[in-house]
């Protein structure tokens, strides 16, 4: 893994500079006042991140490792069949760990983090939460160390997935023509972290958007519904990033606590976020089915004469 620190290390400079210069830039030419607090707490959220990295707390290494040792076939980055396995395979397994992420609870008491603040730019591209590697994000990408690629291959190849999508996280620059149809660009991204309900759970490429298009989850930004970012609740999100990290999972303990079967328990952990057992809760489905009502019901309402 020393390879990969050190990639990190020389990358990661590159990326607050740019943060940073982007922050100051908006300031001074929006009459929106960009959010330094917001940008302050993804700054601290990047450095509890860091420190926590040296707790060995993840079962990610071992986990990887046994998988190596059981691998199925052995792959040289020398053959160029093998990059191109890695890159595809990588993306098809991001496509889906990224999905989940947004499906299924467990996970989104993680990756909720990442989607709170409420502007689109570049310091929100490195609030990624603390807590991820605790919650068993590695199994999605097993599958490639299975496939013969060493664990180390494996998290590098994700490191630079990861870095490709830093500069997606921009609302100044345009559509990029036919690239929208191939590459997860800032304007699809930019749907995937609006929280208005006809964009809800779209959009779960990495570099690549061929697998929401393959799998149904491909939605394009319109230029009549200009995306409002942030969590669907609560409206403005806190600034704190102790209460961003750790306040999804006190929800979903206090759930938990109050299940009554262990299906309500399998539904708190891994169903939508939101759910409730009497169906009064938030998912992304009841979102977009009540907007649809209110929706039909403004345009059947006679008109004012």
């Amino acid at each position: 893994m020393q390879s990969l620190a050190i990639l990190y290390l020389i990358i990661l400079p590159l990326i607050l500079l740019a943060a940073l210069a982007e922050g100051i830039w908006q300031s001074r030419t929006r009459a929106e006042a960009y959010d330094w607090k917001s940008w302050a707490c993804s700054l601290a959220d990047l450095a509890g991140r860091r420190l926590l990295a040296f707790i060995p707390y993840t079962f990610a290494a071992p986990w990887l490792g046994w998988m190596y040792e059981h691998r199925l076939f052995t792959q040289s980055l020398d053959s160029a069949w093998s990059v191109l396995l890695l890159f595809i395979g990588l993306e098809f397994f991001y496509y889906w760990f990224h999905r989940a992420s947004h499906t299924v609870r467990w996970f989104w008491s993680s990756h909720s983090v990442h989607h709170s603040p409420n502007q689109f730019n570049f310091a929100m591209a490195y609030r990624l939460g603390w807590i991820g590697r605790f919650a068993g994000t590695s199994l999605f990408f097993t599958p490639l160390v299975l496939l013969g690629f060493t664990p180390e291959t494996v998290l590098t190849a994700l490191f630079l997935n990861l870095l490709y999508q830093f500069w997606i996280h921009a609302d100044w620059i345009p559509k990029l023509g036919w690239l929208e149809s191939i590459l997860n660009t800032p304007s699809a991204h930019r749907v995937h972290h609006a929280r208005n309900p006809e964009y809800l759970d779209a959009n779960f490429g990495g570099v690549l958007i061929v697998f929401d298009r393959l799998f149904g989850t491909y939605v394009p930004e319109r230029d009549d519904l200009p995306c409002d970012f942030g969590l669907v609740s609560p409206t403005v999100s806190s600034r704190n990033p102790f209460v961003l990290n750790v306040g999804p999972w006190l929800g979903l303990a206090k759930d938990l606590a109050s299940a009554r079967s262990a299906r309500e328990v399998w539904m708190y952990l891994f169903g939508a976020p939101g759910w409730r057992p009497d169906g009064s809760g938030l998912t992304a489905a009841e979102l977009r089915k009540a907007h649809a009502l209110r929706t039909a019901g403004a345009e059947t309402q006679p008109a004012m004469t």
